[in-house]
């Protein structure tokens, strides 16, 4: 029998209940490059506290439409964050894009599944050895470092440690507050 999934634990904010600040935190969302606002996820979390709100989602504005990572590589450093978290919410939103933008469906399979990408490209896999280096030892070795560095180089090492940086922060919001997928999805991963 499947497990019954965990209730969110913000309320829903109706849109005739907004306060000017987070009717201008939704203006900010829409107007930015993200074009739209999806009621949902990290956003939905974030009006709950709009000047906070504000200032998360303009960083994350940032670190997804605005660094040297080409968008492959930018949505794999996500996807890997969000197994990471097992971020059900992050998963299901950027799985999709993840694809659109280059990064293979066994990759995404192998990602969901906890293995490191063995057919995924050399600059994928060097990502993935950073990331998970990174998170289990909260340092990189210079052999780590200078692989992943003569891809990227200091620019895009900064940006893409924003992007980690951003995704567990983002990864955090919607496992605390047990961000809703649609109930006609499966979640990507097995609730505790």
């Amino acid at each position: 029998m499947p497990r019954k999934r965990p209730a969110p634990r913000l309320p829903t904010i109706a849109d005739e209940d907004l306060t000017p600040e987070q009717r201008a935190l939704c203006d900010s969302i829409r107007t930015g490059p993200r074009g739209r606002l999806v009621m949902g996820g990290p956003f939905a979390c974030f009006l709950h506290s709009p000047g906070y709100g504000q200032m998360a989602q303009q960083l994350g504005a940032h670190v997804r439409y605005h660094t040297s990572l080409p968008p492959r590589l930018s949505e794999f450093a996500i996807l890997t964050t969000a197994r990471l978290w097992k971020a059900q919410y992050e998963w299901f939103a950027h799985a999709p894009i993840a694809e659109r933008a280059g990064v293979s469906q066994q990759t995404i399979r192998d990602l969901r599944a906890g293995r490191r990408p063995a057919r995924a490209p050399a600059d994928e896999r060097a990502l993935y050895d950073f990331i998970k280096e990174l998170y289990r030892t909260r340092r990189v070795a210079d052999p780590t470092y200078r692989k992943l560095h003569k891809l990227l180089g200091d620019a895009g090492m900064v940006e893409l440690v924003g992007i980690l940086g951003y995704y567990s922060l983002i990864s955090m919001t919607l496992n605390v507050f047990r961000a809703k997928i649609p109930d006609d999805q499966p979640l990507p991963f097995a609730e505790p």
